[in-house]
């Protein structure tokens, strides 16, 4: 069944078209996204088949028993408004009952009543008739994995990541077969998003969604829509097929492209020869040549990979010893605090890359403000290197001076960056890289659009040069095109890295050790991926949840009277365990440890032999002064070795 119809769709932007001729739909079940660089009128394309905005030309269809449900990428809501209020205010058969059922509940529990009682039997017999049981466990479920116990809370009172989360409660709860999503993994932590793809991988609602989230793309989406050139166009496939598929037409574009070119050569020489000549000439072919010769170009996306000549780290780098930060918990006083960072030590080593891995609220922009000094700890110490050199991208930068064009902006921070083969590239070039060509460069900073800022401000802290990169959520409001440059500068960033980001596979690409925020207060340790904790987090639920089955099995056999051990926390420790008998990864502690000991090893060994050249001679106090010495080394490096292969083998 067909559930929307978009013919010849037009939308006229402040200069230029930003899309003309778009036509598509989408059928029952189909999952598409669509994509394209900033600026080119995704999200005006989403509102307008939304109804939000009005279309220049064209006309959109929007099957009426499917309904529509839109999710805006900025949330408009009244701040009094309870979060229940704000989840339930669309009307339908299935959500008025529910509600009512709900109300019923709460009039039981308040007391027993004739009326409480008629009300609840009929409400619960209407349920039947409509069969909605299974339906509003499915809403009660939403709003248990999003978080969203209180329903009773203010709009006003919630943050930027639960206003996010109440909005998609809201759009997912909906009786529609048709969801409207505009970046909906914005502002979610990286447990939510995974549940969130889960979902939409397996709901048989279709979806139309713009997203920059490649794991989400390539998990959900049967069909990819490109946004270029004021033109759609469907690739077929999820995004790593689009990618081939782009890749290839690349390739083909590029070839013909060559061919004219020669074509245009050869015609170019005949012009050469002399107006005898050009007057023989057919005037179909003199328009075919004018034709090829106003083409539109064949421009293939830029590839930019660079290492840039960092400054140089001294042998201390940062060091954290037992930082604690505490907050109040929700309206109570200073009594009622709670530590968000808990008692946390850790000395930063050269090189390391290191993603910040936790729910909403757990404190990792905390974590980030501590250590770039914008936020003074409760308890503890940081101590920084003489030599190192911090930037701190924010979530929501400041720009004191709009007046300033694109590129006097930027050259505030440096003229120039040098490259680590030698070479520079000057202010304006390193703005070209990241999507700033010509006249914008000399634009004023006030009239870039909210994306647009946060793209230059990411090119200023790129200049500066640092030693010591902190990116709190970087890749908001970002393209996959801008993503892939800042991974490419990255990758080959020598200094070090802490990086918070609800982007999976930006986080898989950049880092590879997660520091977890616990809902305790404690941090602890990951060595691996972020993708390969999400799966470790899910194996020990799954555990969790065996052990917890086990225990009630034996519970029930023994009347009540449990014969086993506690089931296990879910809760994230310092190393990777595994179920079965199977090899476990290295911990983190492990890891630092194996680090150590290959540097020891490698002292050791270095001073074995001159301590043998040492027991030679007549002064026997030195001799055996050195043999003790050399004793005591082959202990220590037989101990050395043993735990070295006892720790190779979790590799």
């Amino acid at each position: 069944m067909n559930l929307l119809s978009i013919k010849d769709l037009a939308k006229i932007g402040r200069e230029k078209p930003l899309f003309t001729g778009v036509t598509f739909g989408l059928d029952e079940g189909d999952k598409a996204a669509l994509i394209g660089r900033n600026g080119t009128g995704k999200s005006t394309l989403l509102n307008t088949i939304a109804g939000v905005l009005s279309a220049d030309e064209g006309t959109v269809t929007i099957n009426k028993e499917a309904g529509v449900s839109f999710l805006p990428q900025t949330i408009e809501f009244n701040s009094d408004d309870s979060i229940e209020s704000h989840i339930f205010r669309s009307h339908s058969p299935k959500l008025d009952t529910i509600r009512r059922y709900e109300a019923a509940c709460l009039a039981l529990e308040g007391g027993l009543s004739h009326s409480a009682q008629d009300e609840y039997e009929r409400i619960s017999a209407e349920m039947d008739r409509l069969d909605l049981w299974n339906y509003e466990s499915q809403v009660k479920s939403i709003l248990g994995v999003l978080g969203l116990g209180d329903m009773k809370r203010r709009m006003g009172e919630l943050s930027g990541g639960m206003v996010k989360k109440v909005a998609l409660a809201q759009v997912l709860v909906e009786d529609t077969r048709l969801l409207l999503l505009d970046e909906p993994t914005n502002h979610l932590d990286v447990t939510t998003i995974a549940w969130l793809q889960e979902y939409l991988a397996k709901t048989d609602r279709s979806v139309l969604m713009v997203t920059h989230d490649r794991y989400f793309l390539d998990a959900v989406c049967n069909n990819i829509y490109e946004l270029a050139r004021n033109r759609v166009k469907l690739y077929v496939g999820n995004y790593s097929t689009y990618l081939e598929k782009k890749a290839s037409e690349a390739e083909i574009e590029a070839n013909t492209e060559r061919r004219i070119e020669a074509v245009l050569r050869v015609e170019r020489d005949w012009l050469m020869r002399g107006p005898c000549a050009r007057g023989t000439k057919p005037k179909a072919r003199k328009q075919h040549d004018e034709a090829l010769i106003n083409r539109e170009k064949f421009q293939a996306d830029k590839g930019f990979t660079f290492e840039v000549a960092g400054r140089r780290l001294g042998g201390k780098i940062l060091e954290l010893h037992g930082v604690t930060k505490n907050y109040p918990k929700g309206n109570a006083g200073k009594s009622a605090a709670s530590p968000v960072i808990k008692d946390f030590s850790y000395s930063f080593n050269k090189g390391e890359k290191i993603g910040v891995f936790g729910d909403n609220g757990t404190g990792k922009s905390t974590l980030l403000n501590i250590i770039a000094g914008r936020l003074a700890p409760d308890t503890g110490s940081i101590v920084v290197g003489q030599n190192t050199s911090i930037a701190y991208y924010e979530q929501n930068p400041t720009f004191p001076d709009t007046t300033l064009s694109v590129l006097e902006y930027v050259k505030e921070a440096a003229e120039v960056m040098q490259m680590n083969d030698g070479t520079t590239l000057s202010a304006a070039q390193f703005l070209e890289q990241f999507g700033f060509e010509g006249k914008i460069q000399y634009s004023p900073v006030s009239t870039l659009s909210g994306g647009e800022r946060k793209r230059l401000y990411l090119v200023r802290l790129l200049l500066s040069n640092p030693n010591f990169l902190i990116l709190d959520e970087p890749t908001n409001d970002f393209d996959i095109f801008t993503m892939n440059i800042l991974e490419s500068f990255l990758y080959g960033f020598k200094g070090c890295l802490l990086i918070v980001s609800h982007d999976r596979y930006f986080m898989d690409k950049i880092a590879d050790t997660m520091f977890i925020m616990e809902d305790s207060g404690a941090v602890s340790g990951y060595v691996g991926k972020c993708s390969e904790y999400l799966q470790y987090r899910k194996m020990l639920e799954a555990e969790k949840e065996e052990k917890e089955k086990s225990v009630r099995s034996k519970q029930t056999a023994g009347n009540g009277k449990a014969v086993a051990d506690s089931p296990a926390s879910g809760t994230a420790g310092t190393g990777t365990v595994t179920s079965g008998g199977k090899k476990r990864k290295m911990s983190f502690k492990e890891q630092k440890e194996f680090e150590q000991l290959e540097g020891r090893i490698a002292e050791i060994e270095a001073r074995l032999p001159q301590l043998e050249a040492e027991m030679t001679g007549s002064d026997y106090a030195k001799v055996a002064k050195v043999s003790e010495e050399y004793g005591s080394m082959q202990a220590e490096l037989e101990t050395c070795y043993a735990r070295w292969d006892e720790l190779s083998e979790l590799l």
